[in-house]
Formats: C-alpha cells, sequence, structure tokens
C-alpha cells in the first residue's frame, strides 16, 4: 500500500491510501496499528511528510563508494547520529539555508528512510523486516562546514537544523518492497543527476541497521532509519557542489516515487 499523509479541507491532518486507478482513498485509524481503507475519496488539500518522527537515526559511510570518496575507511559498525524530528521538512516545502547560524556550504544526500512499525528491541537480523512499517525517500541535508568544523567533532550540529530532513512523498508499505536493498537510487539537482546508485551498494543492509540500531535499545513505531547516501554528494566534487537560493532538489528512490524541494534561503 502507498499511504500519503496529508492536511484536509478543515485543516486537519488524515491518512489516505494511494490506489492504482489514480484515486486516493481515505484510512481510518492509526496506521501503526488498527487501520482501515475507506471507500471515500480523501480530501486531499496538501501533502505532508508521511510521519511525525519519534526518532530519527542516521547512518553515515554506509555506502562503498561514498565512503571512498569521503576517503574514510569501511566502518567496523554502522556510523549512527542523529536529527531532531524538528528537521522533518513536507514534499514540495522549502530547505532552509541557514543565515542566523549560518552555511555556505549546505549538502544533499539521497536516502532510503526506514519506518519502524511496531516496537523492536534485541532483534535478530533475520526478524528485523518484520519490524519494518515501509518505506520512504529522505534527503539528509547537511551543512558541511558545521559538521566538519562547527561541531567540535559531532555531526549533529550540521545535520539537524530546521527543514533538513525532507520525507515522502509517500510511504510504501513492506509488502511492496520486499528487498530494500535492490533500490535504484538518484538526487537531481537543478535538472542535473548529482547522484545514482543503488541500496545493494550498502556497507550494512537495512536488516543488519536495525538489528544493531535495536541491540539494548527500543526502537519505538515511528522511528524513522536513515539509511546513507551513495557517492556523488557535492562536498566530494571538484570544484564542491553545495546548493544555494533558488535551486530545486530531487529524490527519487525506485518503488517509492520522487521528493521534491525548493531551496530557499532562511
Amino acid at each position: 500500500m502507498r499511504i500519503l499523509r496529508h492536511l484536509d479541507s478543515t485543516g486537519k491532518t488524515a491518512y489516505a491510501a494511494l490506489q492504482p486507478d489514480g484515486r486516493a482513498l481515505a484510512i481510518e485509524g492509526c496506521i501503526f496499528s488498527e487501520h482501515t481503507v475507506t471507500d471515500r475519496e480523501a480530501d486531499i488539500v496538501k501533502p505532508l511528510a508521511p510521519l511525525k518522527p519519534r526518532a530519527i537515526l542516521c547512518i553515515g559511510l554506509n555506502y562503498r563508494f561514498h565512503a571512498e570518496e569521503s576517503g574514510a575507511a569501511i566502518p567496523e559498525n554502522p556510523v549512527l547520529f542523529m536529527k531532531l524530528p524538528g528537521s522533518v521538512q513536507n514534499p514540495g516545502d522549502p530547505i532552509l539555508i541557514p543565515t542566523h547560524l549560518k552555511s555556505d556550504r549546505v549538502d544533499y544526500e539521497c536516502e532510503l528512510a526506514v519506518v519502524i512499525g511496531k516496537t523492536a528491541k534485541n532483534v535478530s537480523r533475520e526478524e528485523a523486516l518484520d519490524h519494518v512499517l515501509g518505506y520512504t525517500c529522505a534527503n539528509d541535508v547537511s551543512a558541511r562546514d558545521w559538521q566538519k568544523s562547527g561541531g567540535g567533532g559531532q555531526w549533529c550540529r550540521g545535520k539537524t537544523f530546521d527543514t533538513f530532513c525532507p520525507l515522502g512523498p509517500v510511504l510504501v508499505t513492506r509488502d511492496e518492497i520486499p528487498n530494500p536493498n535492490a533500490l535504484a537510487i538518484k538526487t537531481v539537482l537543478n535538472g542535473e543527476t548529482v547522484q545514482n546508485w543503488n541500496t545493494n551498494d550498502m556497507i550494512f543492509d537495512v536488516p543488519t541497521l536495525i538489528a544493531f540500531l535495536s541491540g539494548s535499545t527500543t526502537l519505538e513505531a515511528g522511528t524513522v532509519i536513515l539509511t546513507g547516501t551513495p557517492h556523488g554528494v557535492g562536498m566530494a566534487r571538484k570544484p564542491p557542489l553545495w546548493m544555494k537560493d533558488g535551486d530545486t532538489v530531487t529524490v527519487e528512490i525506485e518503488g517509492i516515487g520522487t521528493l521534491t524541494n525548493p531551496v530557499h534561503n532562511e
């Protein structure tokens, strides 16, 4: 099922199930527990990010070629950092270049996002996907100046400014994506393809990430895992390619769709 979170004409947040014939049917109930797809057409005014995450766990250096272009060794364990839930941005709404804590090195990163559907703790790799509700596109927007030199060696400051985690356009349930590590993934910046790879290049695949992140740690329903980005990021280009006011950036993942955001100054 392809689930769209949206605002309706009364200003309320609702969910709809997108149909192959183009219709969008209203969903009643909670998508993380009991819910029903009705036969009522959804009242869609504005698409929203597929959920308001309980937590956003992010993995760095998880594609082999990206680790190589970054000059980094292949990690022994997944490299974990976090974004604040408040960094989430809707499809079509702007990514804001920070001007208060100024950055002129804001980068794109296409990523497959995993949405946990039921509580996971100490799950095995074999059981990991049973805890997944579905998948969506993410852009792990990164202020490289704050990530590399302004954060005291920690990545979070450069990764979690407002709007730095666009998600969408829909959540695709796991039954429609039996293997999350066999998907084409790319970024298009101002009409130019700048990243174009496949999730099969992940160093730690999705089941391994869930098993690792749930180790001695409770992952609640609504937790989002960003699984890393392939090579082609702006930081690694010669000369570097930074996003700027007036740009448009799109993340596209096979079987999920396209997530497009304009870029504006804060």
